[in-house]
């Protein structure tokens, strides 16, 4: 199968780009790129869950557009613009406790030069969906970096 990656991307380029971010503090760890999808884990912890120390639904909804934005992003590198989250949706299907890891992918609905639109299915360590969501990236100016 032919991949629908920048010929630049790779696994350590993605690995690098969530250093000093929020996929950072959230424990997120990239662990495959494949031909068209892009995958990560989530530890279920003290920085990711609720009060009722399950899995918080706002870090699933993290994790899901981490990997929905830098898929969309390797998919359709480009020099002058960048794409960003400009809707999420989210259903949370089961919960997760602390002390597991979640593994979320990414794949494609739709690559385009102004939009895309990924999927992200979540699932525990038992290969259950825990929360399903779907964004759509917005193609944006990149900034230019502050001298």
């Amino acid at each position: 199968m032919e991949t629908i990656w920048h010929p630049s991307v790779t696994l350590e380029l993605l690995r690098e780009s969530c250093r000093g971010t929020a996929a950072e503090n959230l424990g997120i760890q990239l662990t495959e790129l494949g031909a068209d999808f892009l995958t990560g884990t989530m530890p279920v912890d003290q920085r990711t869950c609720q009060p009722m120390k399950l899995l918080h639904g706002g870090a699933s909804v993290a994790l899901a557009e981490t990997l929905g934005s830098l898929a969309a992003n390797a998919a359709g590198q480009s020099a002058d613009r960048v794409y960003v989250g400009q809707e999420i949706n989210a259903n949370h299907l089961r919960p997760a406790r602390v002390g597991e890891t979640v593994t979320g992918t990414a794949r494609p609905f739709h690559v385009g030069k102004t939009s895309q639109v990924w999927g992200i299915e979540i699932l525990n360590e038992r290969g259950q969906r825990v929360c399903i969501a779907r964004i759509t990236m917005a193609a944006v100016p990149r900034l230019k970096s502050p001298a």
